[in-house]
């Protein structure tokens, strides 16, 4: 479930980018090109978030044994009482 909210954050950021970029100039001086650049390198840092986190997701979820059987993760097996 969460593959799919990464994928869909980097189909997000890759529109905004396909949309900006040829807006920004990059090379311009003053605030315009401090936006554009500070505005690229938060785009690269959202792409390569995503991207981590997709290629680094865990393949199955571990399960504990104990909750599978019924029986609460803080209890033993078996029990002597004396």
């Amino acid at each position: 479930m969460k593959k799919n909210r990464y994928l869909l954050c980097l189909l997000i950021c890759a529109l905004l980018l396909y949309y900006a970029f040829p807006k920004l100039s990059i090379f311009a001086e003053g605030i315009e090109g401090i936006f554009a650049r500070v505005w690229l390198a938060f785009a690269f840092i959202v792409i390569s978030g995503n991207l981590t986190a997709l290629f680094y997701f865990p393949k199955t979820a571990k399960t504990d044994n104990r909750m599978l059987h019924g029986q609460p993760a803080g209890t033993k097996a078996r029990s002597y009482q004396d």
